[in-house]
């Protein structure tokens, strides 16, 4: 078998969900509890989304990875089990879902710690983190390394995986793009203002058929990023189905869950190491 990343394949596909349900709204303000719709809103995402994305999986038989806060899984016991069960992974996507940019490094870090242990207490051994919305700090890398997970995927450094060094050890990074994420599709809310415009399903499939070919070109990543709460949706759902089954058609696309992935990038002796660092900003050009 081939020692590259890809194992041979024209680009490698991870389907990614992120199972926020209610933390994104709940990180915007608590007292948004009090808002019934908006709260079933968010809940239509584990409740509706999330079974009906499990058994469309089953259906074609790919494996995904999915990233949950670790208040959801407290919040509903059994959830990140019932993904486990079914062949797929569960992966770290911070406590509380507050962006790590909006927090002081000793937040972030509790923060990172609880979510942690709640997986733990319920026996899902976690190997990879996201950042909530992918705001991502400068420390957030070294976190993930020094608590012994393998990747993070919250990085837009690359359209391959790459090797990120910290002071605690070197890291995989699968990295993300806002072109493959069905929020910028989909997302609305008036309230709080989460995004204004609902695309159809079919602009985002061609979307993401034009991601595809163009990574299957270059032999890429093609690291799909969805929430089930969006793409859970019927019609949404139905482009999914579309999408696999093009990527399956072509022959040349290999499905694997991320930990999968970050795997074979450990043992790739060409992956590259980028060394990400605070940039140097000059007060008199950039003031504030």
């Amino acid at each position: 078998m081939s020692e590259s990343w890809h194992r041979g394949a024209a680009a490698v596909a991870t389907l990614t969900f992120d199972v926020d349900a209610e933390t994104p709204i709940l990180a915007r303000g608590r007292g948004y509890a009090q808002h019934a719709g908006t709260m079933s809103h968010q809940a239509y995402g584990p409740d509706v989304g999330l079974p009906r994305i499990l058994d469309l999986l089953d259906e074609f038989g790919i494996p995904a990875t999915f990233f949950v806060p670790g208040w959801v899984a407290e919040h509903r016991p059994g959830l990140a089990w019932s993904i486990v069960e079914r062949g797929h992974e569960v992966a770290h996507h911070s406590y509380s879902h507050r962006p790590p940019t909006s927090m002081t490094p000793e937040e972030e870090r509790a923060d990172f710690e609880r979510g942690l242990a709640v997986f733990a207490d319920q026996g899902i051994e976690i190997a990879g983190h996201r950042a909530a919305l992918w705001a991502a700090s400068w420390q957030t890398a070294e976190l993930v390394a020094e608590y012994g997970l393998r990747y993070d995927s919250s990085l837009m450094g690359d359209d391959r995986p790459y090797r990120v060094a910290t002071a605690s050890g070197d890291i995989v990074e699968l990295p993300v793009h806002w072109s493959l994420d069905d929020w910028e599709q989909y997302a609305y809310l008036p309230e709080p203002d989460i995004g204004s415009v609902i695309e159809s399903p079919g602009k985002a499939l061609e979307l993401w058929r034009a991601e595809l070919d163009g990574m299957r070109h270059y032999r890429c990543l093609f690291n799909l990023c969805m929430h089930p709460f969006l793409s859970g949706r019927p019609g949404r759902a139905m482009a999914l189905r579309g999408l696999l089954e093009y990527a399956l058609g072509c022959g040349d696309v290999r499905f694997a869950r991320c930990r999968d992935v970050a795997d074979a990038a450990l043992a790739d002796p060409g992956l590259l190491t980028r060394r990400p660092r605070t940039p140097v900003v000059d007060p008199d050009v950039y003031p504030g």
